[in-house]
């Protein structure tokens, strides 16, 4: 299969979309299985592993990726960075064990947790363990720009996962029997991924001594400081939630943490974006190519805040008539958090882009200021607006914080050299939005005064009572007007050409691609000819 940055985009984003489907599905099937005592266990257990696997982890991931993408003059390259950082992982991950191990035998989870959570913390070392050898085998195949293995093989273990643990906790075994599909469904993905692996690498070097000549100390550094990044950029998604558990109610927790739900799902592509940037940049990166990289990082922040900026005016405009339908009426107090955390997730979608391309860069000490200055406001502003205003002090807060992010990541590309806004075309981009936030809301307003609020209610199950008046029509109606709207006034405007989206289907697979560049042609003759 031909590779591409379309190609590659498709695959990440679809196998994103792919796994929170199954996990929509899923999911809840093993919650009523568990019970809510039962899950709140789990979830406590899963949230030291996400801790815990920050610093286990996330070094790792980051630099096999970058350092795999590059093709260096230097003899079996790509064999000796698989070999090195398969140490580096085994070393973190066996280390992090014996932690687990430790703190569940002297006491400490006792203490803290409960005596039931030890026999749990003596799973989880284990499940730190395989869940590393099963990212280090998708981290490694991503860096060998193996999209089309690495994002199938990633919902792969999804199913497994869920088929697992939904079994063995059927059949009695509780968060034990979940703890048991995470162990069982990371070996099987780790093996098929292995695999793959060695038809690439030399899988021999993993237990190799790397020559003397080789960067050690450039790639243990790039790791160490990927971890400090990694932690600031996460303190942003946590730092809100946990000061509202400090002043306010559960339910107020609960509003708010819903609205995040929701808000975060416009980050289900450009996290797409991010995952494929790192590989692709750190090769030009390599090879000194910084107009490239402009023009790169430039066009996927526009098509970022394009594609983000369309999905956050569609939620805006259903916000007030989804969140109850989805939630439930109780959840009202969800919509005005939901509406102020917008403008930020948008902020923090573009950038995305950003990120990844420095990122690939390897010029840590710039993107660990960046963030961390990100952050330092995030916490500082939360400090100061939740006592006051409560959810909707900490979605403002929050947004700000978001919308700070590539404000600072510009500073830092400016220092490592590259101009991610090059080819952003703010006014094309902004008459698009405005048009489009113009028409929806004067197509909702109209249904609203048109149709009846309720013509019939019908009892769904799972969903319950539906009205069938101007919610539905609005529910069908404004996604596909705003889509047409949205695309029409790109073009009008100019935030994309027409030439762009020939380019873009160019880097389908065939018979598209074909199609595509035998139009490209037809138009290169009509402008001759003309």
């Amino acid at each position: 299969m031909r590779r591409t940055l379309v190609t590659a985009f498709i695959s990440i984003a679809g196998s994103n979309i792919a796994v929170a489907m199954l996990g929509a599905v899923m999911t809840p099937i093993l919650v009523r299985i568990l019970g809510p005592t039962g899950y709140g266990t789990y979830a406590t257990v899963m949230s030291v592993f996400a801790l815990l696997m920050i610093v286990v982890s996330s070094g790792v991931d980051s630099g096999t990726r970058k350092y795999l993408a590059e093709d260096r003059d230097e003899p079996e390259w790509q064999d000796n960075v698989f070999g090195y950082y398969f140490r580096v992982a085994t070393v973190l991950a066996l280390a992090a064990s014996a932690l687990l191990l430790v703190v569940a035998q002297i006491g400490i989870v006792d203490a803290t947790l409960g005596e039931e959570y030890a026999f749990f913390f003596f799973l989880l070392a284990i499940v730190t363990i395989m869940a590393q050898f099963r990212e280090f085998a998708h981290r490694s195949l991503l860096g060998l720009k193996l999209e089309h293995i690495s994002e199938p093989l990633y919902v792969a273990q999804k199913v497994f996962f869920f088929i697992f643990a939904i079994s063995l906790a059927y059949l009695g075994y509780g968060v034990t029997g979940v703890l048991a599909g995470h162990i069982i469904a990371d070996a099987l993905t780790t093996t098929i991924g292995t695999l793959f692996l060695s038809k690439q690498l030399s899988l021999s070097k993993m237990f190799e001594r790397t020559p003397e000549e080789f960067p050690r100390k450039e790639l243990l550094s790039f790791n160490n400081l990927s971890i400090v990044y990694i932690f600031m950029l996460t303190s942003l998604y946590h730092v809100d939630v946990l000061m509202l558990q400090a002043y306010t109610t559960e339910a107020q927790v609960g509003y708010y943490k819903a609205a995040l739900v929701l808000a975060e799902f416009l980050w289900l592509a450009p996290k797409a974006v991010q995952s494929v940037m790192i590989q692709s940049a750190s090769e030009l990166w390599h090879r000194d190519r910084i107009q490239k990289i402009t023009d790169l990082a430039s066009k996927a922040t526009r098509y970022t805040l394009l594609l983000t900026t369309l999905l956050a005016i569609g939620i805006a405009v259903l916000s007030a008539e989804f969140v109850p339908r989805y939630y439930g009426s109780e959840f009202e107090p969800t919509i005005a958090p939901l509406l102020l955390l917008l403008p930020g997730t948008v902020g923090f979608a573009v950038a995305r882009p950003i990120l990844s391309v420095s990122h690939a860069r390897g010029d840590m000490r710039v993107m660990i200021l960046a963030t961390g200055a990100a952050a330092v406001m995030n916490l500082l502003l939360n400090l100061l607006f939740i006592p006051l205003f409560g959810i909707e002090g900490a979605a403002i807060a929050t947004s700000l914080g978001y919308i700070s992010m590539p404000m600072f990541h510009l500073w830092g590309a400016k220092q490592i050299g590259y101009n991610p806004l090059g080819d952003v075309r703010p006014v094309g981009v902004a008459t698009t939005a405005v048009g489009t936030a113009v028409v929806l809301v004067a197509l909702a307003l109209g249904i609203d005064y048109v149709i009846p609020e309720t013509v019939v209610t019908v009892g769904l199950p799972l969903v319950g009572s539906v009205s069938i008046g101007a919610a539905l029509i609005a529910f069908l109606l404004i996604p596909p007007i705003g889509l047409v709207v949205y695309a029409a006034l790109t073009l009008l405007t100019g935030a994309i050409r027409p030439e762009e989206i020939l380019s873009l289907l160019n880097g389908l697979p065939a018979p598209i691609s074909d199609r595509a560049a035998a139009l490209e042609r037809w138009f290169v003759d009509s402008d001759e000819t003309g």
